[in-house]
């Protein structure tokens, strides 16, 4: 794509596909409907107050915050289970499951850290409160005392969060993309965590 000539239609600078060349070699342009807003751009560069948070985000952000703030609930709930079975589950000799189980707690943990940086970007308040914890949480903890219902527990967890996961990328659409790239990279972990316990499952 190039610039157009300047801005128009208001103060918005349009953009314009390359040339396009008829049969007897003329060519000419075809407008794109792809405009920027160059006030607003003005306006966000002026405003220093919310770093990252620009006005773009304003209509659907306490939404994102809320949504994300969540789900970092639901991954430090995640943490506590994972190790809680953890310390468990080395009791029963289930050595190599037991190792797997404290690597999904680290997994979880740095996803509640990312997911605590982005609350932070968009001018909210990441909530670690443990009082509100688990109501806020979209999975349960589980404190089975056998090695297979550990499995199923984060089994059941996993999907569930996987499916939460889904509907905020679909929610967010194109309304965010940085969160959007940030969910579906922790739902890459996620995928591959129920897919190892589904096999352990299976054993």
């Amino acid at each position: 794509m190039a610039f157009d000539s300047g801005p128009d239609m208001a103060g918005k600078t349009s953009y314009r596909e390359p040339p396009v060349l008829d049969k007897a070699g003329n060519s000419s342009y075809r407008e794109s409907p792809v405009l920027l807003d160059d006030a607003s751009i003005e306006v966000a560069g002026l405003d220093m107050s919310q770093g990252a948070a620009t006005p773009h985000f304003e209509p659907w952000r306490e939404n994102i915050i809320q949504v994300l703030n969540d789900s970092l609930a639901t991954e430090l709930v995640c943490v506590l289970r994972y190790k809680r079975h953890y310390f468990t589950a080395g009791d029963l000799v289930a050595t190599k499951i037991a190792e797997e189980f404290m690597g999904y707690a680290n997994e979880e943990s740095a996803h509640a850290d990312r997911l605590a940086q982005r609350i932070v970007q968009l001018g909210g308040q990441p909530d670690f409160s443990p009082d509100s914890l688990c109501r806020r949480s979209r999975v349960a903890y589980d404190d089975s005392p056998d090695l297979a219902g550990m499995v199923r527990a984060n089994l059941t967890a996993e999907r569930a969060v996987i499916e939460s996961y889904l509907e905020i990328i679909k929610l967010i659409g194109d309304k965010d993309s940085t969160t959007r790239q940030l969910i579906e990279d922790i739902l890459i972990d996620e995928e591959e965590h129920a897919e190892e316990l589904k096999d352990w499952l299976a054993d």
